[in-house]
């Protein structure tokens, strides 16, 4: 993903049990072919030629986050092509960034058609396909995508495996999605405010932006009561993952399970928050904030991100140079302070077919084209060539503005159907390769990822704790309690009632058999 959204995202789904019962290098290696170009051909031609004689379907294709502006003008020219060479068509579907989790559990409990879903870890891909949520596509890829099968290499196939089972098609991009320090340059430099490189230089920065830009928000933040203390956990405590539940992990002793919640660890980093709060870094309506972080940085509505990927920096850097050239962005990984890198997972962008599904086959016949067809990859990734972007000396080049163009570079949110033989980059991904490349000299496996939660055990329990941890926790930890050892005290006990107890029990154990499996001391 450009991307990776906020960090409690790994919470979502929490209440779906009870319905059920998304680089080691910049330079992107060949795979192995989708194949040989008469073999994809005959495919291609045979597909074409089987299309008129089948009834024509629909497909419910649903992304997450926002719809671009074009995306009517985008899907016309899809199901123009589609129409022609698979007699089908597709709705693409967005949830908006609003409450997306939640929407995203409708979308898979409620029964409503849905053909194709995004995936990833921060979805919880993991624990939807173990309770069913999506169908195996283990004997109907070779059938209904051929190409796409040969196309992903064969260790993504079994990386994304759950209960030895495929139940998403990886994106085969490899990149880093580590988070970092995200910054105005142009006003570091103009109060010369110093570089963020921890959380004492960070905050540093917004008190420098505080004092002199007093009608903009040092620290973009909104709807999501982790977002600071999981942005701590990253890079002070060098947590693995985002685990759930308060569980407390750290990457290089990750069998030493402890509850984070109710620590002395939890309650300086809830303190911190409460200190930025004073400070008037964030809003006092932070909870009902709809505009993502990233938003509010491209239109200077706040002054730094605290956790962002290099691609989404890139992108966001991007953006607000089409409308503000004197604008710059900086941005410093996480990874540089801790000491180590984790490459993307297979598993962190893809696309599933959800069980409600009544166009299993045609749904992997069109994905296949997404992947593996340039016209279709292209036109879903930058928009119509000549009226969205060109292609300048092999970079891609947005035609217009942010404002005025109604289909940027991957508007679409198109992270899972990235080709890397097909991709285009801005000039400026060159400074991202160059970021991928010293990260590359620190990399260190991702030992989370593989993780799937069985949570049948603890589903009452489950559901009942995010509703506690969202009705006390989150306001908590976003600087909004006045008290916050008390505030600490009453969650701690809402929680155990809730009981926190029982699942954080099941999860250790869950845990320390999948350390065992895998051999990870």
């Amino acid at each position: 993903m450009i991307a990776t959204p906020r960090f409690s995202a790994l919470l979502a789904g929490a209440l779906f049990i009870t319905a059920l019962s998304g680089c080691s290098s910049a330079d992107q290696p060949k795979k192995e072919t989708a194949a040989p170009a008469s073999s994809a051909a005959a495919t291609a031609a045979a597909a074409k030629a089987e299309a008129p004689k089948r009834d024509k379907v629909e497909l419910q294709f649903y992304m997450l986050g926002n719809a671009p502006k074009d995306l009517q003008i985008i899907q016309d020219e899809v199901n123009k092509l589609s129409s022609k060479e698979l007699n089908t068509t597709v709705k693409f579907n967005y949830t908006t960034w609003t409450d997306w989790d939640q929407k995203y559990k409708l979308l898979l409990s409620s029964g409503q058609q849905v053909d194709l879903i995004f995936t990833a870890d921060w979805t919880q891909y993991q624990s939807y396909a173990k309770k069913g949520a999506f169908l195996p596509l283990d004997d109907i890829l070779p059938k209904a995508a051929p190409a796409l099968t040969k196309y992903v290499p064969k260790d993504m196939w079994e990386a994304v495996k759950v209960d030895g089972k495929i139940y998403t098609v990886p994106a085969t991009f490899k990149e880093y999605v580590t988070n970092g320090f995200v910054w105005r340059e142009d006003l570091r430099v103009k109060y010369n405010l110093p570089k963020p490189n921890s959380v004492e230089t960070f905050e540093a920065y917004m008190d420098g932006i505080k004092k002199n830009e007093p009608n903009m928000l040092p620290f973009a933040s909104g709807a999501d009561g982790n977002l600071i203390v999981n942005g701590l956990r990253d890079i002070v405590h060098n947590s693995v993952g985002s685990p759930l539940y308060g569980i407390g992990i750290n990457y290089n002793k990750p069998s030493e399970v402890y509850s984070y919640w109710g620590s002395d660890e939890h309650l300086g980093d809830i303190k911190i928050a409460k200190r930025w709060m004073d400070k008037g870094f964030i809003p006092k309506n932070v909870l009902n904030v709809k505009d993502s972080t990233w938003d509010q940085l491209v239109s200077g509505k706040a002054a730094s991100e605290f956790g962002d990927n290099p691609a989404r920096f890139n992108d966001s850097l991007n953006k607000m140079k089409s409308t503000h050239a004197d604008w710059n962005l900086d941005y410093f990984p996480f990874p540089v302070a801790k000491g180590y890198a984790q490459p993307v997972h297979p598993i962190h962008n893809g696309f599933a077919i959800p069980k409600s599904s009544k166009n299993t086959e045609r749904a992997l016949e069109f994905y296949e084209k997404m992947v593996t067809d340039k016209t279709y990859n292209w036109l879903t990734s930058y928009g119509i060539q000549g009226k969205n972007f060109d292609v300048d000396n092999g970079y891609y080049k947005m035609i217009g503005d942010n404002n005025s163009n109604g289909f940027p570079r991957e508007a679409m949110n198109s992270w899972a159907w990235r080709n890397p033989d097909l991709m285009l980059f801005e000039k400026s991904f060159d400074g991202v390769k160059a970021i991928y490349k010293e990260l590359d000299k620190i990399q260190k496996p991702d030992i989370f990822t593989g993780f799937a939660e069985d949570y049948s055990a603890y589903q009452a329990e489950k559901a009942a704790l995010e509703q506690v941890e969202k009705q006390y926790l989150w306001p908590l930890q976003m600087g909004l309690v006045a008290d916050v050892d008390a505030g600490l005290k009453t969650f701690m006990e809402k929680a155990k009632q809730a009981g926190l107890d029982k699942v954080q029990a099941e999860y250790k154990k869950q845990w320390l058999q999948y350390l065992n499996e895998k051999g990870i001391k």
